[in-house]
């Protein structure tokens, strides 16, 4: 287990942020008493749940021909069929992973390819597992085409929480499955769209773990 690069600035910045608040109410208040020490393990507690944000696992990556791997950890909350309007526009099977708070926030690439299409939407901040965050949220887009032309589009959504989202490769690079797609910052939502004859291996309600957990398999 490490720490993502994407949590070094903020980590710095709470822990100047949470010493400056205890050295100040010292300074105040320099006789300790009870409540010194509520606000001692509430800063540690505060400090501790950033860095966990910010952990990012050492993972094998579970493959095998035409397997979709899970590109986030978090609870499958949709499973439908539907029409992907920004770039497929035909009918796929929509699956959506919801990371909470306490989810690891690093996603993997489902499966590896070439990046055909990336495309960043500024957008709203909603609940991640409203129906229309998907379409209204801040929100970035990544298609990987397979070597025999098949595409897997993946939505990073930011949620009410989240305000960033890190996306690293660019259209035209090789993608490994299992590699680092990206990073959302303090928990959200992953779409997979993909090819309605893909045979599922999860099921609603599901908790599923990033590169490990098998979403399904191409026909």
């Amino acid at each position: 287990m490490t720490i993502h690069k994407e949590g070094y600035k903020t980590i710095i910045i709470v822990f100047l942020f949470v010493t400056a608040v205890l050295l100040a109410f010292n300074h105040i208040f320099p006789l300790q008493t009870w409540l010194h020490w509520v606000l001692y393990a509430s800063g540690l507690w505060f400090f501790i749940m950033i860095v966990r944000f910010f952990r990012s696992p050492i993972r094998t990556t579970n493959t095998g021909e035409n397997v979709i791997l899970c590109p986030a950890d978090g609870k499958i909350v949709v499973i439908e069929r539907t029409i992907e309007p920004e770039y497929l526009k035909d009918e796929r099977i929509q699956v959506s992973i919801f990371m909470s708070a306490t989810n690891v926030h690093v996603n993997w690439f489902p499966i590896g390819g070439e990046i055909v299409y990336y495309y960043y939407h500024p957008g709203l901040h909603m609940v991640a597992f409203n129906p229309k965050a998907s379409l209204e949220n801040e929100r970035a887009t990544t298609v990987i085409e397979t070597s025999d032309k098949r595409k897997i589009l993946v939505r990073q959504i930011a949620g009410a929480m989240a305000r960033r989202i890190k996306c690293y490769p660019k259209v035209g690079e090789p993608v490994t499955q299992g590699e680092e797609l990206g990073f959302i910052k303090f928990g959200s939502r992953v779409d997979l769209f993909l090819p309605v004859d893909t045979k599922l291996e999860i099921s609603l309600n599901q908790k599923v773990t990033g590169k490990q957990t098998i979403i399904g398999r191409l026909a």
